[in-house]
């Protein structure tokens, strides 16, 4: 995994705050439209732009439409369209790639003027493609009047607020089903606010697999993560019980039911697990009265992350309405890991600094009582430590505290 640079910090808590507006007002939208019009206000008063405008790709046609905007547009949000691939919106869409023009944007070859539309006034631009399952679902354009140079850690931001959208959008979209029941979407609910607020990642792992087996219906359900160096899929967190089935060892991907769904980057559903050749583990199936199975991959910006899969205890063919929502479930999940890791090498990196202050302090305070070299200093806190069996803070801490009692 690539490190967030320090510097973006600042962004990460920005992207937390974005989030927790989205969230806390999917539950209390009718309608799709109404949804995305307060993201883009959301998006556009946080990251201080002047106009936001969020477009969805229908598929069957490839048009792009205007969705969401801010400042409100009321005449052109649901009419305004565009072919796939035409102006910097289309050619996002179409490419699935973020396009930052800091300055003279409607002087771009690319760019398509609208009468009704004033977006010819501003001069910054910045389109990030909302993508889910690898697929574009539409374009968020940022837009500012007075020339900016977006940073990379800007246009990083975006992006990742662009993925917690389309789970947002797939989220309403699934909530609009009439055939969901109340229990799915109060599940779904509950586990969107949880998974923000939680900071340690086998807590929020934990979380995802008990509120997903609630939802589901399943008798068990796993996640498993992925060992880049390993290739190989682990489980990370189940509300199941049986050390038999905890202790499975891992696969790899391509192997057995769950590596194929994270090969094919696509779910797989099994009508009876102890039949099916590709499922590593039939006895301990057989044992644990697990029957049909669903296994849905979790991605992030199409890079795997690991894989979520449900269990239940008879026949059972899952329909696409639950293979969606599981995939719902999976794209958060996926987002929800990914945040909460950079949350935490983020404060194990203050940790590492705030050790090494405090070792370098007493360092100094040996080097100068008692003549001793850097390198001397160092070796006689580490032998300290060993003996002690203390940390080299520890140590340090001691040194200094010794040290202030002098004065």
């Amino acid at each position: 995994m690539v490190a967030r640079p320090a510097g973006s910090v600042k962004d990460l808590r920005t992207e937390v705050t974005i989030l927790h507006e989205i969230i806390g007002i999917i539950g209390v939208t009718d309608t799709l439209s109404s949804l995305l019009q307060q993201i883009a206000r959301i998006l556009a008063l946080n990251l201080k732009g002047d106009s936001c405008l969020i477009y969805l790709l229908e598929h069957n046609s490839h048009t792009l439409t205007l969705s969401g905007a801010w400042p409100p547009h009321p005449c052109q949000v649901g009419k305004l369209r565009l072919e796939e691939g035409e102006g910097i919106t289309g050619w996002v869409a179409a490419h699935k790639k973020t396009m930052a023009i800091p300055r003279n944007a409607s002087s771009d070859s690319r760019f398509k003027f609208f009468h009704n539309l004033p977006e010819d006034k501003y001069e910054a631009f910045l389109s990030v493609p909302i993508v889910l399952g690898g697929e574009t679902i539409g374009v968020i354009n940022l837009q500012k009047r007075k020339a900016c140079v977006f940073t990379p850690n800007q246009i990083k931001l975006l992006t990742s607020i662009a993925s917690q959208v389309a789970g947002a959008i797939e989220k309403t979209r699934l909530m609009q089903l009439a055939s969901v029941n109340a229990k799915q979407l109060e599940t779904i609910a509950r586990f969107s606010s949880s998974i923000v607020s939680t900071t340690y990642l086998q807590d929020i792992l934990q979380l995802i697999v008990t509120m997903t087996a609630q939802m589901m219906g399943s008798k068990i359900c796993s996640l498993m993560l992925l060992d880049e160096k390993t290739q190989e899929l682990r489980i990370a967190a189940t509300q199941s019980l049986s050390d038999e089935y905890r202790k499975k060892p891992p696969m790899k991907v391509g192997q057995s039911v769950s590596g194929n769904a994270l090969k094919a980057k696509s779910p797989v559903a099994v009508l009876d697990v102890t039949k099916d050749p590709d499922y590593a583990y039939p006895d301990v199936a057989k044992k644990e009265g697990l029957v049909s199975m669903l296994a849905v991959p979790m991605m992030i910006k199409d890079n795997p992350v690991g894989v979520i899969n449900c269990y239940t205890t008879s026949d059972h063919r899952f329909t696409k309405e639950e293979i969606d929502i599981l995939q719902t479930v999976a794209n958060q999940a996926a987002v929800a890991i990914e945040n909460t890791r950079l949350f935490e090498e983020s404060h194990k990196a203050r940790e590492a600094l705030e050790v090494r202050k405090v070792v370098e302090r007493a360092k100094g305070i040996l080097m100068k009582g008692r003549n001793m070299t850097e390198e001397e200093a160092f070796q006689y806190m580490q032998k300290q430590a060993m003996n002690m069996r203390r940390t080299m803070r520890e140590i340090a801490e001691a040194i200094l505290l010794t040290e202030s009692l002098k004065k």
